[in-house]
């Protein structure tokens, strides 16, 4: 009969290190979030959460198979009232006007937009937005984070 060596404590402690280190490892390989994948997002069962200046409907916020994030969020501002002050950010965005009119900060100067209007707002640059209609302005907002730079930036206040 073959006899089993006994592990010193040292030798026991080598192990239990490198099981838990190894454990770590692959808790931290997971994505705090599963992929998303094809999906429908119906306006009529997305709940209105209310805000400071109207409202905000969160669709969703998830990893994709080639994003580390993609958001997409409608606001409603009511009238009269504004984003949030004019700011920047490394991601690229882009809003969809659904209703409404708005003004928004683009290259140092305030643009008037209306139902059906796309705005880019590209990287790094100064941009804003206000509602400056007779009534509530509703529109979409949608950001994604490629690999990497989710982790290099702080979050934005929401919209």
């Amino acid at each position: 009969m073959r006899r089993i060596p006994k592990l010193t404590r040292k030798e026991l402690a080598l192990v239990l290190v490198t099981a838990l280190t190894t454990a770590g490892f692959v808790v931290l390989a997971q994505p705090a979030k599963p992929i998303m994948g094809s999906a429908i997002f119906d306006w009529d069962k997305i709940a209105a959460t209310p805000t400071k200046t109207g409202a905000k409907r969160q669709f969703f916020q998830s990893p994709t198979s080639t994003l580390d994030e993609l958001e997409c969020h409608a606001s409603t501002l009511n009238k009269g009232e504004v984003a949030h002050a004019p700011h920047q950010h490394p991601e690229e965005e882009l809003v969809i006007v659904k209703e409404g009119t708005v003004e928004v900060l683009m290259n140092g100067e305030w643009r008037r937009c209306g139902p059906g209007s796309v705005i880019f707002h590209a990287s790094n640059v100064l941009h804003g937005m206000r509602n400056t209609g007779d009534g509530p302005a509703t529109y979409h907002v949608f950001k994604w984070f490629l690999p990497g730079t989710l982790k290099k930036q702080p979050k934005e206040p929401a919209k």
